[in-house]
């Protein structure tokens, strides 16, 4: 990642309240001895209190810490959540959605339905082929 890149999110990430470096000291170095020059700064007391004292500290309980961080079954919850949004999507969108997550090789593809051919009746009945072969052959 480049520094300007990191530089930009460090700002993203910084309180609102506090100022911002001049511009000539965010485009990067001045001169050969910038960097050492720097590192050597140092960063300016923030207001707070001092961390060095023991005044007005709170003793954390281990029991607590530990039911604070205890994972939470939410079960329930999402179960409630999903069952309470009863929207059933269209027969074709999830045909195209099942489509698009399918692979390309040919083991990936369902099989295709073949349709069933409807057995072929004959439009005539035998009185018709009677009478057909007493027209055309002569046979009464």
């Amino acid at each position: 990642m480049s520094a300007a890149l990191l530089r930009r999110g460090l700002e993203l990430l910084e309180p609102p309240g506090r100022a911002k470096a001049p511009p000539a000291l965010q485009r990067g170095r001045a001169g050969p001895r910038a960097a050492g020059a720097a590192r050597r700064r140092k960063r300016a007391p923030e207001p707070g209190r001092n961390k060095a004292t023991i005044k007005g500290r709170v003793v954390k309980s281990a029991i607590e810490e530990y039911h604070k961080k205890k994972p939470v079954n939410h079960l329930r919850e999402n179960l409630q959540y999903m069952l309470k949004g009863r929207l059933v999507a269209d027969k074709a969108v999830t045909e195209q959605v099942l489509a698009q997550n399918r692979g390309r090789k040919s083991k990936d593809q369902p099989p295709e339905k073949t349709e069933k051919k409807k057995p072929e009746g004959t439009v005539f009945t035998e009185e018709d082929f009677r009478k057909f072969e007493r027209e055309y052959f002569g046979i009464p």
